[in-house]
């Protein structure tokens, strides 16, 4: 045993394990002792389960909060590290699309006349007002259509088929401010732009923040259409963003002002404890 060479396909070899090897065992013995350490692995797990929910609950609140808090920021974090506008979400075919589900109705229970709508847009270089467009506007900038899965945090997931603007074309049409105050160039240097959009409902009553690289990767959409037909009011006419990656409690429906901004805005489920950053 002592000079048999290390095997470079056994686990146990490679992190230089100590290990001891028993007599030959009879296929009894041999189910008798697998019983042994399965009863034993479940009274200890079970019995660190029981000791975390009991932890869990008599932790104090401002504790559970911090702890969440901490790991939504350690989540957050290792997607930035990871994130990259190459990096794209599946694209189905139309054969695969959904019917529509509609689901949270924050921001949109009242009805409005979607012809008189229109988007304001603050935050852009040489404005100290907002800018104020209309339907005819958004759709003049270039068409893109993509068919995606919305994920919602509930857990279940719908193919979609969505037309509309990129907002990175939305952007450089209409040149966000900068960090350094010079002029916008969102194709080459996108890192230079302030670095957080926010983005609320006409009523002021459903508000999102996102981070500016995660709005401006390529499938993030200002979508007018859906599943070939324009947007209907449940699911956000006559404007809403439509995003692979960020989970639908941030594809705001109907939105009326838009804002590139140096503070981190406020986020409406966010403020219920929810992950601000809801990236998947």
């Amino acid at each position: 045993m002592g000079d048999k060479k290390p095997d470079k396909n056994n686990t146990a070899d490679i992190l230089k394990e100590k290990r001891e090897l028993t007599g030959p065992l009879t296929d009894d013995d041999a189910k008798r002792q697998m019983r042994r350490y399965s009863r034993r692995g479940f009274i200890f797990g079970g019995a660190a389960a029981l000791i975390g929910v009991l932890g869990w609950r008599w932790m104090p609140q401002e504790t559970k909060e911090n702890m969440l808090r901490r790991s939504f920021e350690f989540s957050e974090k290792v997607s930035q590290i990871f994130y990259s506008p190459k990096r794209l979400a599946p694209e189905f075919s139309k054969e695969a699309i959904a019917p529509g589900r509609v689901n949270g109705m924050h921001g949109i229970e009242e009805e409005i006349d979607t012809a008189k709508w229109q988007l304001r847009v603050g935050g852009l270089a040489g404005r100290v007002d907002d800018l104020v467009l209309t339907m005819a506007d958004i759709r003049a900038l270039p068409r893109t259509e993509m068919t995606t899965e919305l994920k919602c945090i509930e857990g279940w997931s719908v193919i979609v088929n969505w037309a509309g603007v990129r907002f990175s074309d939305f952007a450089a049409a209409y040149g966000p401010k900068t960090i350094s105050g010079a002029a916008p160039d969102i194709t080459n240097r996108p890192e230079d732009l302030l670095p957080y959009v926010s983005l609320v409902t006409p009523d002021t009553k459903y508000y999102v923040g996102w981070d500016t690289p995660s709005i401006m990767h390529p499938q993030t959409l200002l979508a007018y259409e859906m599943n070939g037909e324009p947007l209907q009011p449940d699911h956000g006419a006559p404007l809403r963003l439509a995003s692979p990656t960020k989970y639908g409690i941030k594809q705001i429906k109907r939105i009326g002002r838009i804002e590139f901004t140096a503070e981190r805005p406020a986020d409406f489920w966010a403020e219920s404890g929810y992950d601000w950053y809801s990236g998947h």
